[in-house]
């Protein structure tokens, strides 16, 4: 494999995973994994582990920026983790009993329309009004939503990220900030565990890859977790659409072209 391609390959992938991670708690395996198939001719089940791997330490760090600017809602981000954990397993269990392959393109073209939406339809909820719904409703909500997630997530295969910034910003009401920061910080874990699970399964991964990948998008996505927490909200909503039209345009380019 040709090094110089490898790094150039992994730096554009890890770029556009991070950005998507940092502005709208996008998973990484969105951006990646075509990324990695596409170019260096690697194979789909561990380009989608290494994808996994390279989301952990971005998700991460992205929702520590977030928490630090007290843009994370830890309480409900809990609960709905495990609803989500809970019902992809559910969902994972019904896609093996339907035939739907074609069904994989759909988190791809949902990213491009929730891109669209934030720059025609920006979110501008505020704090305020987020406070102003109980807790109780607040945690029955995550839980529902959360299973939702999950289902969609276990069946599609693909989405985790873009369902739960959609779901908590058009459903629950969240403030954008705090939805992209509860985001990531699910994200972390459910993508801990996709990628140990795929590595225990598929065996290790190509070392050199792996860690260009992580390295890169935690770099990306620590720089656009910065730059999304000191932004105005009318300045986050249109950054975070173009994040996601131009990922969804380049992903779907590559589906198409591969």
């Amino acid at each position: 494999m040709n090094t110089f391609l490898t790094i150039v390959v992994t730096f554009f992938a890890g770029m556009g995973a991070g950005l998507g991670t940092g502005f709208a708690g996008l998973s990484a395996a969105a951006v990646i994994s075509p990324v990695l198939i596409t170019f260096l001719d690697m194979e789909p089940y561990m380009a989608v582990g290494i994808a996994l791997a390279s989301d952990v330490l971005a998700s991460a760090v992205s929702a520590y920026t977030y928490h630090k600017h007290k843009n994370l809602d830890v309480r409900n981000g809990l609960i709905m983790m495990a609803s989500v954990l809970v019902f992809t397993v559910v969902g994972s269990y019904f896609a093996s009993l339907v035939p739907s392959t074609t069904m994989g393109n759909f988190s791809v073209l949902m990213t491009f329309l929730l891109g669209v939406k934030f720059i025609v339809r920006p979110v501008m909820t505020t704090k305020e009004a987020m406070e102003g719904v109980s807790a109780k409703k607040r945690a029955i909500q995550s839980v529902v939503c959360g299973s939702m997630i999950g289902m969609i997530c276990g069946f599609v295969g693909a989405g985790g990220g873009m369902m739960m910034l959609l779901i908590l910003t058009s459903v629950l009401g969240y403030e954008l900030k705090t939805a992209v920061g509860t985001s990531v910080f699910i994200m972390a874990f459910t993508a801990l565990t996709g990628s140990v699970s795929h590595f225990m399964i598929g065996g290790a991964p190509d070392w050199f890859v792996f860690g260009l990948c992580v390295v890169f998008t935690l770099i990306w996505a620590r720089i656009a977790a910065v730059f999304a927490n000191k932004a105005k909200p009318e300045t986050l909503n249109r950054a975070t659409g173009v994040v996601l039209v131009i990922l969804g345009i380049v992903v779907m380019g590559f589906k198409l072209f591969a």
